[in-house]
C-alpha cells in the first residue's frame, strides 16, 4: 500500500514540474502560425462567456438612433478599423493575428445562419468587450480611452451593421474623411 501511495505522491509532483519543463525548454506553441493547444477554445471561451453573461448589460442607455450610429462610426474608423476592417475594406494584418480579429464588416457563418460582423451578439456583450478587452487576444480595453457613450455608440452601430445605416455613417465606414466643421465668415472690417 506504501508503494501505491508514494507511486500516486510522486506522479502527482512529476506532471507540473513535467509541464514547467516543457514550457521552459520546449517548444510550446507561442507563435502565431503555431497549432492551437489542445482544448485551447473550450478553455478560454468557457470563462469569457459566463463573465460577460454574468456583467452583461441587456439595455443600451442610449437610443439606437443617426447622431449615435454616425458617432459609432467615427470611432470605429479612429479605433477599430486598423485591426478589423473598414466597409468593403478588410485589414491588412487582422487575419494574421492569433486568433484573428474578426472582419467586422464581412458575413460569417455559424452552422447554418450568416451573419455580419457581430451583430448576432446583443450590444450589451459587445460593449462588455469593447469596455474590459479580451486577455491573449490583442482587443484592448476602451474603458479608459472612450467614454461609457462612446463604447455603447460603436456598440450599437455594430449590433445594427445588418440594418440600413445613415448615409453619414456609410461613408466614414467606407474611410471618408470627417467633414470639416462650418466656420462663419469673418465680419467685415469697419471703415
Amino acid at each position: 500500500m506504501g508503494k501505491v501511495l508514494l507511486g500516486v505522491i510522486l506522479g502527482v509532483m512529476l506532471v507540473p514540474v513535467a509541464a514547467m519543463a516543457w514550457i521552459h525548454w520546449g517548444k510550446p506553441p507561442v507563435a502565431v502560425a503555431d497549432p492551437p493547444f489542445p482544448q485551447e477554445r473550450a478553455i478560454t471561451q468557457g470563462p469569457l462567456n459566463a463573465r460577460i453573461d454574468s456583467e452583461l448589460i441587456k439595455t443600451p442607455p442610449i437610443p439606437v438612433d443617426e447622431t449615435s450610429l454616425v458617432a459609432g462610426a467615427e470611432i470605429y474608423r479612429d479605433q477599430c478599423a486598423s485591426c478589423h476592417g473598414l466597409h468593403r475594406k478588410p485589414s491588412s494584418f487582422g487575419a494574421h493575428m492569433y486568433p484573428d480579429a474578426p472582419p467586422l464588416w464581412e458575413v460569417h457563418h455559424h452552422g447554418s445562419e450568416s451573419h455580419l460582423g457581430v451583430t448576432d451578439d446583443p450590444p450589451g456583450e459587445t460593449y462588455w468587450k469593447v469596455a474590459n478587452g479580451i486577455r491573449l487576444t490583442g482587443m484592448p480595453s476602451y474603458k479608459d480611452i472612450l467614454t461609457n457613450t462612446q463604447m455603447w455608440q460603436v456598440s450599437l452601430l455594430l449590433a445594427n451593421a445588418d440594418k440600413p445605416l445613415p448615409p453619414a455613417a456609410i461613408d466614414t465606414l467606407n474611410g471618408a474623411a470627417p467633414a470639416a466643421p462650418a466656420v462663419p465668415d469673418a465680419p467685415a472690417a469697419k471703415k
